[in-house]
């Protein structure tokens, strides 16, 4: 986020627009129109209609880095998870002299806080704990109106620290789900330094024509060996969900979970070609009785 103080002032104001008007006014600096809300055709427009309405109490939970661990161990078993060293409330907390030389440092509640450490004597703890703690008193509903992670308690959770031999890097292996249904996926390449890349595949590992935000790889990614079975698994995470974004990780040949996400980059970012904002809307299949989940909108 950025440290302007102009900017954080703006931010800061706009957390007093209601979830509706914060949604159109990004959308539209986006799209440069307004988000059709009430007929809703495309996959961004169906995101933002979901984060109004589709309200399930268990999503906050889902997307809790830490309980959402939990929550999928129950469904598909603890050998696909990524073990943890720690749950701490502050940095503070946490005590370095018990954790081996390498570990993931992580925010429950977050998308951006996170710090690799590859060897723990290199470790800058003063950045640590500025970005961790900044993360800390961030609530990252107010970035993109993702009501779940409203009421996420934030905490730093610790992580063992994985990277893939085959590769040389740890690989996200994401699966766009719709009510149970993988229907498409792509693999985020080179994200440590700072090159990410995303390769959009079918469910037959054929690479797509689209693009979306990063560009794509210039060679021909690997298809993991655990392929088949991250779709099955991502059907078990995905059941009765209007849509969800499943990830994992392969680290060696083994497969292990990353997270849930529910609104892909917030439903704010184009594709190219636009075409794919209108096939993927199509999957996406809005319910028509809301009363189970809690709908409202603020």
């Amino acid at each position: 986020m950025s440290s302007n103080p102009a900017a954080k002032k703006i931010r800061y104001m706009m957390r007093f627009l209601p979830d509706k008007t914060y949604i159109q006014l990004n959308y539209f600096i986006r799209f440069k129109k307004l988000c059709n809300l009430k007929n809703p055709q495309t996959y961004n427009e169906k995101i933002n209609w979901l984060k109004l309405y589709d309200r399930n109490p268990d999503y906050s939970k889902m997307v809790d880095k830490y309980e959402a661990k939990i929550y999928v161990s129950e469904i598909i078993g603890k050998e696909y998870i990524i073990p943890t060293l720690g749950i701490y409330n502050s940095f503070e907390e946490i005590d370095f002299e018990q954790l081996p030389n390498q570990f993931v440092l992580k925010c429950t509640h977050d998308s951006e806080g996170i710090v690799i450490v590859k060897n723990k004597r290199n470790l800058d703890i003063d950045f640590a704990k500025k970005k961790l703690t900044d993360s800390l008193e961030q609530n990252f509903y107010y970035i993109g109106r993702e009501w779940p992670y409203k009421n996420v308690k934030p905490r730093i959770i610790v992580e063992q620290y994985m990277t893939d031999h085959t590769d040389g890097e740890l690989r996200d292996y994401k699966f766009f789900c719709f009510s149970g249904e993988p229907k498409m996926m792509f693999i985020a390449s080179d994200r440590e330094k700072g090159k990410t890349k995303f390769d959009y595949y079918d469910l037959e590992f054929n690479h797509l024509n689209l693009k979306q935000k990063y560009p794509n790889s210039p060679t021909i990614q690997r298809k993991p060996a655990t392929f088949d079975k991250m779709i099955e698994l991502s059907k078990k995470l995905s059941e009765k969900i209007p849509h969800v974004r499943v990830d994992f990780y392969e680290v060696d040949g083994k497969l292990y979970f990353g997270e849930l996400t529910f609104y892909h980059f917030s439903g704010f970012m184009p594709f190219n070609p636009d075409s794919w904002d209108k096939v993927m809307g199509d999957w996406i299949q809005l319910p028509d009785d809301l009363s189970h989940i809690g709908a409202r909108v603020y």
